[in-house]
């Protein structure tokens, strides 16, 4: 016996092969709808009940209801519902024959007149029916849509038929990369491309996914961040240049991680990490407002106020807080190591920055759900970074959060080449260690810092975690129209 599904499919196929035995073609090349259900509930809004006009249009949709064996189809285009009326007393025996052959699912146009019933419903009454493309599979059943959470993200296409919500949420992030471009561009900041196809791994700390060149024989890596070639431009002298782009990290699947992910990086000539705390503010704000008309949204339910300045603290002073250890008075790793056991895991090689970091990582982040720069991270987790200039064991970096989420990175960029290079050098050491995270040696970048860069403020930002934020959505996939999904079986 046949699933439902394929028993539908069947029946399907035999009405589509009753359209071009009409001499109707099911998939044709062309059609064009002259309006839209938004342009037409604006246009005809003060019609009263019960009003016919003979003002004649032309609509076009994907059927989501029959009702009254096809009198009332409910059509829906990319603004929303039109009610066609199908008088079937009135209408030319082909039309009503095209109706019996209509299906939910199916995209079809249709030419009518404008009239609101006397229940009060703007509707088209058919004059003319066209078939644009014969559904040949059912939706689901529309009271419960797609429940199925691996189909949802599986067959996309599905989600967006079936659920309006997904669909909103891909326009507003369409909306906030577009507002985060045109704030970028108002400032004469260049967009521009950098490579996705590296030959060294840099630009930031993560595991990468590698393949390989056959025509050049080396192994290269997909980008984990377009820093260092976006760095380069600067040098270049272009004063300001920006990026929003895809990064790929190999790492896990979570409900804020994707391992192909996108984010916006910019740099700017003669600003340093306070002015990257402005920048970032004025994106989060206005695309916040691009997306939702308010500053004050929620999350889940959690109230998140955008109309205040973001709080700056350092990460310290975040730890002191919370944790109790105050790392600025503490002098030796050997001390630091002591004040943190019973606190978080304890290495031998672990130094003062890297347990501050730890520490702040798993016992004051997720408490940080109102918007705040977390400032002033160790020396050694930030190889890019300018020392700061009150405190050569920290640099001059912040990483902002909300809800508990990192969603933004920025520094005072490192623009001094020797430093730089005995940077590099550390993470060479890191990574020979065993730490597959760790930067590789650049040695062209350096070069590239030999001949001068100027300060320079740099920041990237997590487009699809801000997403998430500002359009109340709880997992990573419900931002990225393709997540990447496990292998069936």
């Amino acid at each position: 016996m046949l699933n439902p599904s394929l028993e539908q499919r069947q029946v399907r196929i035999e009405k589509l092969n009753k359209f071009e035995e009409m001499g109707i073609n099911p998939y044709p090349n062309i059609f064009k709808p002259n309006t839209t259900s938004d342009e037409l509930n604006e246009k005809y809004k003060d019609l009263e009940n019960g009003i016919e006009t003979e003002d004649e249009v032309i609509v076009a949709g994907r059927i989501k209801a029959i009702r009254n064996s096809g009198m009332f189809i409910d059509v829906y285009d990319t603004t929303g519902k039109v009610q066609v009326y199908s008088s079937l007393k009135t209408l030319p025996e082909q039309e009503l024959a095209k109706i019996d052959l209509f299906d939910i699912g199916d995209i079809i146009g249709v030419k009518g007149t404008v009239r609101r019933t006397k229940r009060g419903e703007l509707s088209i009454a058919a004059k003319e029916f066209s078939m644009l493309s014969k559904s040949l599979l059912p939706l689901p059943e529309k009271f419960h849509g797609l429940t199925d959470v691996e189909t949802k993200y599986r067959q996309r296409y599905v989600d967006m038929i079936t659920n309006d919500d997904t669909v909103q949420t891909l326009k507003k992030r369409s909306l906030i990369t577009a507002e985060f471009r045109k704030c970028l561009i108002e400032k004469g900041i260049l967009e521009v491309e950098t490579p996705i196809l590296q030959p060294i791994l840099g630009g930031a700390n993560a595991k990468p996914f590698v393949t390989h060149h056959n025509t050049l024989e080396m192994d290269m890596y997909l980008r984990i961040a377009p820093e260092l070639y976006l760095k380069r431009l600067i040098v270049g002298g272009l004063d300001g240049v920006f990026e929003i782009g895809r990064l790929f990290r190999n790492e896990g699947l979570s409900i804020k991680h994707n391992p192909e992910f996108t984010t916006l990086e910019v740099y700017w000539m003669y600003k340093d990490y306070f002015d990257m705390m402005d920048l970032c503010e004025e994106l989060v704000k206005r695309s916040c407002m691009v997306a939702n008309g308010t500053l004050q949204i929620k999350y889940g339910e959690k109230e998140i106020d955008f109309s205040q300045p973001f709080e700056r603290r350092t990460m310290a002073s975040l730890v002191k807080e919370h944790v109790g250890i105050d790392f600025m008075a503490i002098e030796t790793d050997e001390e630091a190591k002591e004040k943190c056991k019973g606190v978080v895991e304890v290495n031998e090689a672990d130094t003062w920055g890297d347990l501050m970091v730890r520490v702040f990582e798993e016992r004051c982040e997720e408490k940080l759900e109102k918007p705040t720069h977390v400032m002033d991270h160790p020396i050694s987790s930030s190889p890019l970074t300018k020392t700061h200039r009150a405190d050569k064991r920290v640099v001059e970096r912040f990483e902002t959060y909300i809800n508990g989420w990192e969603i933004a990175n920025a520094y005072s960029e490192l623009t001094n080449p020797l430093d730089q290079y005995n940077r590099f050098k550390d993470q060479v050491n890191r990574r020979e260690a065993g730490d597959e995270e760790a930067n590789m040696m650049d040695e062209d970048f350096c070069t590239a810092l030999e001949y001068g860069m100027p300060p320079t403020g740099g920041m990237g930002i997590g487009m699809d975690r801000l997403c998430m934020i500002l359009t109340n959505s709880p997992s990573i996939r419900d931002v990225i129209a393709f997540p990447t999904m496990r292998k069936l079986k």
